[in-house]
Formats: C-alpha cells, structure tokens, sequence
C-alpha cells in the first residue's frame, strides 16, 4: 500500500450506510455490559471474548449477536454502545452514518420499549453531534426469522419515528428459508408512509432474493447485493436504474460469499456500471473497520485517491439525508479531498 494513498484514505470523510449498531459492539464493552448486568458469557476475560468474536460460521455469529442482544438490559446500555459506535465512526472521519438496529430483538429479550430505546439513541446523537461533528440515523431492521406479524410492528414502529432519527425500514438476518416475499405487506406498509426500505439480499442467497426484494419489497438500496454478479439481466436492471449496493467485502470474505478480498466480485460490479459503496457490516466481528475496506480494496484492485473519493460521494449521494444537506456536504466533501490530495502528492 502506498504510504501516501492510505494516510489519504485514513483522513478523507466518508459516509457509511451499512453497519449494525449490535454487531459494532466491541468485547470491552459487552464485558462491561455483562458484569454490570449480571449475564453470564461463555467467557469472562477481555483475551477469551476476544477469541470468541473470531468468526467461525454463521451459526456461531448468531451466536455471538443473540448474547451480544442478552447483555443490553436498560437504556443507558444502549446509549452507551451509540455513544461508543459515533467515536468510533468520528475517528475515521464517518460524518454520518445509517445504522441497522433491530430493536424489536433488544425489545424481546431485555423488555425496553421502543420509545426507550429511541430516546437512548437520540441523547447519544446529540452528545456526538456537539462534542464530535459526527451524526447517524437508524434502518430499523426485521430479522427474517420473527413472524410477518411481528415484522409489521417493526414497521409501526419505523414510521411513528420517521423524520426522529430513523430514516428507513431494513431486513436482516438469515437469508435461506425468509426470502423477502415473507414481509411483503409490512413493507408495503411503510413505503405507502413514505419510508424508504433497505432490505438485505444477495448475501447467502443469489439473485432470486434480490429480485424480490426489488420486486416486492420496493428496495431504495439493497444491502450487499453481491450475487447480483450472476444475473446479467439483474446487472442490467440495478445499472440502468442505478439502484445502490451496500457491499461489505470482508464480511462477505468471512461469510464465504468470496474466497479473499482479491476474489470479491466489488470490481466486476464497478466494472459493469453499478453504483457501489463500501461498509464494514459487523466491524468487530469480522475485525474490519470502513476505512480498513477502503485499504484492503485499494491494495488488492489497485484504486487510486479519486476512486476512493468517489465511492466515498456514492455513499453520501445514496444517503437519506435531506437534499440540500447531502449538497452542502458533499461541497465540504470534495475540498477536504482536494486539500489532501495536495497535501500527499496523490
């Protein structure tokens, strides 16, 4: 890597809009979490949680996420890991952020109300917005696995709460046995409010699911969306209307959706004309960050400072920030970019 195109890379802002607000919880703080409220872990030193969060299969990191859920008991835990997550983002110059949060989990197992959980997000926003120059909103997430019926109340809840800090509907969780057909009516019912829907598809199963998450579930972005790279008429329809992919190479690395970072199908699909950004999933767990996908991408495809820069912009214009906001950052954007190019010679 050239040392002067990661420092670029390390220093330019960036926007990222798929990354789990439970899945960025670090073994330090679920340490914490757990003694303070009294939840037994499979380990409990800081070196074993450590090893434990090394990725093995999808079985185990549902796992790992399912406790992860366990240990958060009360509202101040989750304002606590928000809080954690914006100084973690705002160290790697993330402006703004659009995180996953499936609150109807956290909800089932620790009994916190929404508008509980909400409120813990939103003091955390504040504080970040004031000491640290950085924001996020939510995609409120429904795990594949709960019932149509209870992925309704997730929707409820997404628009009750539109315009106060949650700025989409998402879908997460297992692909295989829960294609998206399954919650059709729920986000029928957002869409007809007005809430964009950012449904996970094209991970752990092909094209099918991301056709139906385009065709039924309205899809404004569809996170991943790697195994588009198997339909050429899937490629075509995503390239003609531009329609985003949240990819996230080493998850899908670790997942075994691609033998290496070098293998990842991220080039072919730039390649084709889709439009791309970069996220980083479940940091911890897959023991990435967003500006370590920018640099292990840039090593293994050879990109250079403006197509980090641009890709950076995908992720700021594929947000849903309001309009002129996205305009006046993006203006902010390219002359922090300009100045390190000068800056590094790149």
């Amino acid at each position: 890597m050239n040392a002067a195109l990661e420092a670029f890379i390390r220093a330019m802002p960036k926007v990222e809009l798929h990354v789990h607000l439970e899945g960025s919880i670090q073994p330090e703080t679920l340490l914490q979490l757990a003694q303070r409220n009294g939840i037994h872990l499979p380990y409990t030193t800081l070196e074993g949680l450590r090893q434990w969060y090394v990725f093995r299969d999808f079985t185990h990191f549902v796992e790992i996420y399912v406790a992860i859920s366990k240990c958060i008991r009360t509202a101040d835990d989750i304002e606590l890991i928000a809080r954690e997550f914006l100084a973690n983002q705002a160290a790697q110059n993330i402006t703004h952020s659009e995180v996953t949060f499936t609150a109807y989990t956290i909800f089932t197992l620790s009994g916190i109300p929404f508008a509980d959980q909400l409120a813990a997000i939103q003091r955390a926003r504040a504080w970040a917005q004031t000491t640290l120059g950085v924001d996020m909103t939510l995609t409120l997430d429904i795990a594949r696995e709960v019932k149509p019926e209870q992925g309704m109340v997730t929707a409820e809840w997404a628009i009750a709460a539109h315009d106060n800090g949650v700025s989409a509907l998402g879908l997460g969780g297992y692909e295989v046995g829960n294609p998206p057909e399954k919650f059709t009516a729920a986000f029928q019912r957002v869409r007809a409010a007005n809430l964009p829907t950012v449904p996970h598809a094209g991970e752990t199963e092909g094209p099918a699911s991301i056709w139906g998450a385009l065709r039924k579930l309205g899809a404004a972005r569809i996170g991943h969306g790697v195994r588009a790279i198997e339909d050429p008429m899937l490629l075509a329809y995503l390239r003609a209307r531009q329609i985003p992919l949240e990819v996230c190479p080493t998850s899908n690395v670790r997942l075994g959706v691609a033998a290496s970072i070098a293998q990842h199908p991220v080039q072919k699909l730039l390649d084709a004309g889709i439009y791309v950004t970069l996220n980083s999933d479940d940091p911890p767990m897959f023991n990435t960050t967003l500006t370590d996908e920018y640099l292990a991408c840039a090593e293994a495809f050879g990109w250079d400072a403006a197509l980090c820069e641009k890709l950076a912009l995908n992720a700021l214009r594929a947000s849903f920030l309001p309009r002129a906001q996205k305009t006046e950052m993006e203006r902010a954007f390219r002359a922090v970019a300009a100045q390190l190019r000068q800056e590094f010679n790149l």
